[in-house]
């Protein structure tokens, strides 16, 4: 049944239609004869006892470059749409915050909004690790500068990230010999007044920083490698690493069906898990990525298996 969905994303000419995966999401849902309705965070409000948005009737090409046609604008709530989806790409800031306190509210009038709201704000997506901590590598969280001194003595080889940051922003790799050590882990906590991650170093990571998705509690059969570029630690495609779709493998697999079903009773339609050799270390929520780069490589139809469980969603 054909039905309007409204997107909530960044600038539709930030877009790279190439690989975004919230483009492809559209692509997907406008071919099964879905109407699609933009947004930005920005034009979320509550007026006359209801949460509405102004948004724009968009139609996609095919051509990734001239991607889509604007059509008309209008003002309506959302619970006027068949489902809302939250797109909005991090930072985590208090804008985003405040737009996920709107469509909570926006919810309790009715709408449909995925991912849901009240989940988004608890999964901040690198302690998201530490519900599940059979799947983790050795893991501190802290703001004590001695602690994380501690931690890298004990563990010899250890990445220190910010909880608030994404693309591989604000990850330093510091071996207990490292000439920088003090003065990263003072830059990092901010001598005790920010609260940071340290994991111990996972050498597989040589191998790929594997984004496993997970549509509706089941996980897609391909997952994204992102292999550091030479001299890099970072697995982030933001930070030049190379993308290659592979197969899951079965460790990836037994944590995403371990992961799946609880993530989705909580209203988290799509998930992407990081995992490096046999440890997670991230569960993103937000804005999950690399649809494009597993369907261009392998053909699997990422979107279609996301518009299908979002139709069933929307029942």
């Amino acid at each position: 049944m054909a039905a309007a969905l409204l997107f909530i994303v960044d600038p539709l000419e930030s877009l790279k239609a190439y690989k975004d995966s919230s483009v492809a999401m559209m692509r997907a849902a406008q071919a099964r004869g879905h109407a699609i309705w933009a947004a930005e965070q920005t034009n979320l409000h509550w007026v006359k006892g209801s949460v509405a948005a102004a948004a724009t009737r968009i139609s996609l090409t095919d051509n990734d470059e001239d991607w889509y046609r604007a059509h008309e604008t209008e003002v309506r709530p959302l619970k006027g749409y068949a489902a809302v989806l939250m797109r909005k790409d991090p930072p985590f800031d208090l804008e985003y915050v405040a737009s996920t306190w709107m469509l909570s509210a926006a919810v309790r009038e009715g709408a449909k909004v995925f991912n849901a709201p009240d989940a988004i704000r608890d999964h901040n997506e690198k302690l998201g690790i530490l519900e599940f901590p059979q799947f983790t590598a050795p893991t501190l969280v802290t703001r004590e500068p001695e602690r994380i001194q501690a931690f890298i003595d004990e563990h010899r080889d250890v990445v220190v990230k910010r909880l608030d940051v994404m693309g591989g922003e604000n990850i330093f790799r510091v071996r207990v010999d490292d000439p920088n050590r003090n003065v990263i882990v003072e830059i990092m906590a901010q001598r005790g007044a920010r609260m940071v991650m340290a994991q111990k170093y996972i050498p597989e990571i040589k191998a790929g920083d594997h984004r496993v998705l997970i549509i509706d509690g089941k996980p897609v059969p391909h997952c994204l490698a992102r292999i550091p570029k030479a001299g890099e630690s970072r697995g982030n495609l933001a930070a030049g690493a190379t993308a290659v779709a592979k197969l899951l493998s079965k460790r990836q697999e037994e944590i995403a069906k371990a992961l799946g079903p609880t993530l989705a009773k909580r209203g988290l339609l799509l998930v992407g898990l990081d995992i490096i050799g046999d440890w997670m270390t991230e569960v993103n929520v937000t804005s999950p990525t690399c649809f494009r780069e597993i369907q261009d490589q392998t053909k699997f139809d990422v979107a279609g298996m996301f518009v299908t469980a979002l139709e069933a969603r929307m029942k």
